[in-house]
């Protein structure tokens, strides 16, 4: 399963969403290996604080607030899914909807 949160941009129009849903959808019947997606606004915002400087009290905060997972057969088909050209063409949609930067984590079946 590969899962990463985001932060939306705010002023993304609702075409450009559009776009990244119907992209989204798409995905499993274009790369092997990638069975199914889900994605939507996160219940409770995930919030992160990164180091801004060398004080103590040097950090800001950024709040993710969507997410996606992809559930992949195994861990080849989410290797073939870095390169597919399906997925550099979903990054098109992806990247007008979303800000710079995600939190990404891969979960590996038992």
């Amino acid at each position: 399963m590969h899962c990463f949160a985001f932060t939306p941009i705010e002023s993304a129009p609702e075409t450009d969403w559009e776009s990244f849903y119907k992209a989204t959808d798409e995905l499993p019947s274009k790369i092997d290996g990638l069975n199914r997606v889900w994605y939507g606004k996160l219940r409770r915002p995930m919030r992160l604080y990164y180091k801004t400087g060398n004080g103590d009290q040097e950090y800001k905060q950024r709040i993710r607030e969507w997410a996606v997972c992809m559930e992949m057969e195994d861990i080849t088909a989410l290797e073939k899914y870095a390169d597919h050209p399906a997925h550099a063409k979903w990054e098109e949609a992806y990247f007008r909807i979303r800000q710079r930067g995600t939190t990404t984590f891969d979960i590996l079946g038992q």
